[in-house]
Parts: structure tokens; C-alpha cells; sequence
């Protein structure tokens, strides 16, 4: 499924974004969710996306090209976390505009896998990031990180509340997928659906 996979670009600004007509699948969520050890884990790679202890580390737009050469060819980007605490008031507005404009403007983006900490309870700026995407008719998933970190019950209950919150305002939930970077769980799930949109795309 990926056969290489290797940094392009990183850039401040969505006009500033690599040229070109290829399918970009984005992943985004709150700081420290485990976004980089995803992407490493998605990729084979360790060093690919840097992963770092202090939140918010992601501040550029980072564009990692899978499969040159390939006709099977496409972009994962890594956006910066939302919602990072540390940050001052003026680099959280830079980084949600930044945000929504690649969102909003960026013709090649296919899909947008939201991150969520499966451990903790339906978090009031995830929902609301959701709600903005959905309002804004952006094709997302949603992607729960660190399954691992706890039992099969407790997962189930957090996840079935996650479904709950959405459908108190959607009509149906957008793709979900369980992953665990430390135990490389739900890759191929999620690589299957991206294989499975491309191809859809070049037909």
C-alpha cells in the first residue's frame, strides 16, 4: 500500500502549498493526540513526522509525498494541532486560520481524518471543529488514537458517546477508525480507505 513515502514541503500558507493535481488526505487534531507517531506508523518510517513531548509542535502546513512515481500516488498532510493551550492568543488565531483556509481553499484535499484521544470523554473543541467542517461540507473521519491505553468496554463507551454527541445534530456519522500507534492497530483500515477513494477518484 505504501511503498515510499517521503517529506515534500512545509509551508505557511496554503497558496504556498505544492503545485500539482494529486490527492491530499490531511490529518489534524489536538495537541499531543499522537498525529506524528500515526503518520510514522502509517508510512513504516520513525523519523518522518517529528514527533515531540511538547504539544503543539506542528505549526506549518508539512506535505509528505506516498508512492512518487506511482500512479497510485498521493499527499498526506500534516496540519498543526488545534486548541494548543500554551500558545498565545495572536500564533491560536495564525494557526486556525491557517487551518480553515487549507480547509476551506484547498482544491486538492480529498478528506480531512480528525484525531481524537480515545481516552477522554467527547471534548467540547473537537465536536465543535467537527461541526464547523460539517457545516462547512468538508469530507472528514474520525480517527481514535491510543486504543491501547485501555480495555475494550471502556473504548466502547467512549466511542458510542462520541457517536451520541454527533448524531444529536447529524443525520449519519462520517467513517470511524480505532488506531494504536504502539501497537499498530487500524492502519490498514485506514490505508484500505484511502486506497479505496483514489480509486474511486480515478474512475
Amino acid at each position: 500500500m505504501v511503498h515510499s513515502a517521503q517529506y515534500m514541503s512545509s509551508s505557511v500558507e496554503v497558496t504556498s502549498c505544492p503545485k500539482g493535481v494529486l490527492p491530499e488526505y490531511a490529518f489534524i487534531g489536538r495537541s499531543n493526540v499522537g498525529k506524528s507517531s500515526l503518520i510514522n506508523m502509517l508510512t513504516n518510517q520513525n523519523g518522518l513526522a517529528k514527533t515531540s513531548s511538547k504539544p503543539g509542535k506542528t505549526l506549518l502546513i508539512n506535505h509528505f509525498l506516498v508512492n512518487a512515481n506511482r500512479s497510485d500516488a498521493w499527499y498526506l498532510v500534516d496540519l498543526p494541532g488545534y486548541g494548543f493551550a500554551k500558545a498565545g492568543m495572536e500564533q491560536r488565531e495564525k494557526l486556525k486560520q491557517m487551518i480553515e483556509r487549507y480547509c476551506l481553499y484547498r482544491e486538492q484535499l480529498v478528506s480531512l481524518f480528525v484525531l481524537v484521544d480515545s481516552r477522554l470523554e467527547p471534548q467540547k473543541i473537537d465536536l465543535q471543529f467537527m461541526t464547523w467542517l460539517g457545516e462547512q461540507g468538508i469530507p472528514f473521519a474520525i480517527v481514535f488514537t491510543k486504543v491501547d491505553k485501555l480495555g475494550r468496554e471502556r473504548l466502547k463507551l467512549n466511542v458510542e458517546a462520541y457517536k451520541k454527541e454527533l448524531l444529536e445534530t447529524w443525520e449519519e456519522l462520517p467513517p470511524i477508525f480505532l488506531t494504536s500507534s504502539e501497537n499498530r492497530v487500524g492502519g490498514e483500515e485506514l490505508l484500505a480507505y484511502i486506497e479505496k477513494v483514489n480509486e474511486e477518484l480515478r474512475h
